[in-house]
């Protein structure tokens, strides 16, 4: 089922918790709404599932608006965060629950149920309660919940935040491979990055209630739109210069800052700065500087952190401003001690040039 969601507008007093909001998600995709705290990611799908109505706006499921639908008749299912499974029914009676409210037969609730506990892998536990059962399997138990009704859309807010680190892992990509199984449109509510990027086909970037950028994970990553969605998305180091130069035959913009120049590939700037975003593992560090190259800088090592498989530096960067750099597979003869001048490079292309 496609979702479109035009100019919404949901307000709390004077507060605006979702501000404008224009998006479309097609049948069958896994779309996450990230962003931190109180950003309005919560507000917008408990819009989505009716539970609040816009204050402008339409909301449209396929060809049908469903503003004034109510929630039970908008053929969603919804994974709440705390799960809100009721603790004195068995697991099979809190997956029954939305099927009996519907008042479907009780030879067609035993089949479905059986279907949907092979598929969360919940076999054997069908009697328990709920208190009887892990973090995980608990969670489980609210999916299966929300997909034994068979919604034409699954609503998902922060579905994984109770769960420990490794287990949110293997529960994330249970998760992804359910969706996929079933191939049911998919709406996800999360202030992770990391599993932003690991589960969904597109993730819109919120900000104050408001889109800062909507595209695929590696879309985002590589050429992130904003400041905002530059450092939320990963680890990036802003980079501010001053611009005194542009070739246009080249799209190459000549910017400086304390003294170090730096040459980066894009549009002609409209001020006389620009801000850069770079992430930590673009940056190649090197033994000694090759003469004739463009973009050789250098500054002091601030701090030297040697991970194993990674050792991550901070370096005074251009202007003094601190910067992280990322060395993969490092030679424990090479790696830099705090104080040490190190020198690395940053290729023209790989640069952001970003709106500020």
């Amino acid at each position: 089922m496609r979702v479109e969601l035009i100019g919404i507008v949901k307000s709390f007093g004077p507060l605006r918790a979702v501000d404008d909001v224009t998006l479309s998600i097609q049948e069958g995709d896994f779309f996450t709404l990230l962003g931190p705290s109180g950003c309005g990611k919560t507000t917008l799908l408990r819009t989505i599932a009716g539970f609040y109505a816009p204050d402008a706006g339409e909301i449209r499921f396929g060809e049908r608006r469903v503003n004034e639908i109510p929630p039970h008749r908008r053929e969603t299912g919804m994974v709440f965060q705390n799960y809100a499974l009721f603790p004195h029914l068995s697991v099979f009676d809190n997956i029954a629950y939305g099927l009996r409210a519907r008042k479907i037969p009780r030879r067609e609730i035993e089949t479905r149920i059986g279907t949907i506990i092979k598929s969360v892998q919940l076999d054997g536990l069908k009697e328990r309660a709920p208190s009887q059962l892990s973090g995980g399997q608990q969670q489980r138990v609210a999916l299966a919940r929300a997909l034994v009704i068979l919604p034409q859309i699954l609503l998902m807010d922060e579905p994984l935040s109770n769960l420990d680190a490794k287990l949110r892992v293997s529960m994330r990509e249970e998760i992804r491979r359910i969706q996929q199984e079933l191939g049911i449109t998919t709406i996800y509510v999360t202030h992770d990055q990391e599993e932003a990027m690991a589960v969904s086909d597109r993730i819109a970037i919120l900000n104050r209630g408001r889109l800062e950028q909507v595209g695929s994970p590696t879309e985002i990553y590589f050429r992130p739109a904003s400041r905002f969605a530059a450092e939320f998305m990963g680890s990036s180091n802003i980079i501010e210069l001053a611009v005194v130069g542009y070739d246009a035959a080249a799209s190459l913009i000549t910017a400086e800052a304390g003294g170090q120049r730096m040459q980066v590939h894009g549009e002609r700037p409209t001020g006389g700065l620009i801000a850069l975003s770079v992430r930590p593992e673009w940056i190649r560090v090197l033994s000694e500087p090759p003469a004739g190259e463009a973009n050789i800088l250098s500054g002091t090592v601030l701090s030297s952190t040697f991970l194993g498989s990674m050792v991550r530096y901070r370096v005074a960067g251009p202007g003094g401003a601190p910067i992280g750099i990322e060395v993969h597979n490092p030679d424990e003869n090479c790696i830099r001690s705090n104080g040490e001048t190190l020198f690395y490079q940053i290729s023209p292309e790989k640069p952001v040039v970003l709106r500020v």
